[in-house]
């Protein structure tokens, strides 16, 4: 998810250039507007932690950007493309290490495991806005 500092800046089609450069395939994407119940619900793990709510009010501050990519060990190449958490700790060259500055402001946000892209995606997505579509390009990548 491209959260409300990516919209702002207008760096979207950078971002999500660079993962499409490593060769994973956007099977869902769109914008929307997370409502408070949402932030909640996605961020229920962090819930009793001091910086909960902020995380919430970034969230829903702005419109974000949602997507889903596939792709072999997909969750650890975006991860590694992310960078980690913390923007000072995150490389020159990931996404983090480029454009973020600041935790409470983090640009995206990449699940953790496969299970938790299950449930993330079945947050923001209906099952019709997944498509699965044929890469003609999988045999070079």
């Amino acid at each position: 998810m491209l959260k409300p500092g990516v919209v702002n800046r207008r760096i979207v089609g950078e971002v999500i250039n660079r993962l499409e450069r490593k060769g994973l395939r956007l099977v869902g994407l769109k914008m929307m507007q997370i409502t408070p119940e949402l932030a909640s619900n996605h961020y229920a793990e962090h819930e009793g932690k001091s910086f909960f709510n902020d995380l919430c009010s970034y969230i829903t501050s702005a419109p974000v950007v949602a997507m889903v990519w596939e792709g072999d060990n997909c969750v650890t190449l975006v991860r590694k493309i992310v960078g980690a958490t913390n923007p000072a700790d995150a490389m020159p060259g990931t996404i983090r290490g480029d454009f973020c500055a600041h935790t409470n402001y983090n640009v995206i946000h990449a699940s953790d495991s496969d299970e938790s892209a299950k449930r993330e995606i079945g947050l923001f997505f209906k099952d019709e806005e997944i498509f699965d579509w044929d890469d003609s390009l999988k045999n070079w990548i």
